[in-house]
């Protein structure tokens, strides 16, 4: 972890669950060199905390913005919060 890295935390919103909304995040996540993981949420939502640069966070965020082809992306909420270094590398969480 680099003392310019930042922590970036999403809840997304729409039809996200059953399209390959995490396993697309991961392998997009893993593409840009972040740290963390994605999950799905109770209720439908699919929640992401990703650690790295701001930068290649935007990018990531922007590509959650969309999410796969099969995905319909409603809403997002956003939350920038200082990292915690916690993460080795990003994984589906189970």
């Amino acid at each position: 972890m680099d003392s310019a890295d930042e922590r970036l935390e999403v809840t997304v919103h729409g039809i996200v669950q059953g399209v390959s909304f995490r396993a697309h995040t991961e392998a997009e996540a893993n593409r840009l060199g972040l740290t963390g993981q994605v999950w799905n949420n109770p209720g439908g939502t699919v929640g992401i905390i990703a650690e790295g640069p701001r930068n290649r966070l935007e990018d990531l965020l922007s590509w959650a913005e969309q999410g796969p082809d099969a995905a319909t992306v409603d809403k997002h909420d956003v939350h920038w919060a200082t990292p915690t270094g916690e993460f080795k590398n990003f994984v589906i969480r189970r």
